[in-house]
């Protein structure tokens, strides 16, 4: 049907690590993320940067790493058209990690994150510079004048996608309010589509 607005926002992306989780094909992913995302988002972008965050989780649960991840969740993005601005927000983010030293001014080069290519670019830099340091990627993406919240979120759902439960740090986790609730239904979640 036709989209119901124009909205590119990052929520539709910010969503999609559960599609990511329920399917093992991530063309698949990818193509039931853009189909949730457009319910909401019915811009080209918004939805096209949702499918391919789900495709990249679906590739890291797979056993891909974070680089092989990328590369092929751009190849199934490129089989789409319109797929020029979230092509260019990703590329842009892996041109820059190594070129200076991360931190917000770094992170606004690639934008604000108010925008679906722009928090997933924001997310790929901050996982890519942060290894297996999840706090360091975390921080990272939260710490800018931005939609700080929604990085902090993608970047998380990589980081935790790669790496498992157990990078996060027991400090954060100990302050977790409704901390037991979480974990269950984090691990039903996993239970059912792991």
């Amino acid at each position: 049907g036709d989209p119901i607005n124009n909205s590119k926002g990052c929520g539709g992306v910010m969503r999609m690590a559960p599609v990511g989780l329920a399917y093992n094909d991530s063309k698949k992913a990818f193509h039931f993320g853009c189909k949730l995302a457009a319910l909401t988002h019915g811009h080209p972008t918004g939805y096209l940067a949702a499918g391919t965050f789900a495709a990249l989780i679906s590739l890291i649960i797979s056993g891909n790493s974070l680089a092989e991840a990328i590369e092929t969740s751009i190849l199934i993005l490129k089989s789409n058209k319109n797929h020029e601005e979230t092509v260019r927000a990703i590329g842009n983010a892996i041109d820059i990690v190594g070129q200076h030293t991360p931190g917000p001014e770094v992170i606004e080069n690639i934008g604000a994150g108010w925008i679906a290519e722009e928090a997933l670019g924001i997310s790929i830099y901050c996982a890519l510079v942060a290894g297996d340091d999840f706090k360091k990627g975390v921080l990272l993406s939260v710490n800018h004048s931005g939609d700080s919240d929604s990085t902090g979120s993608i970047t998380g759902n990589i980081l935790g996608a790669l790496y498992g439960f157990d990078i996060i740090p027991e400090k954060w986790l100990s302050e977790l309010e409704l901390r037991e609730l979480i974990e269950e239904t984090a691990g039903d979640l996993f239970d059912q589509f792991g």
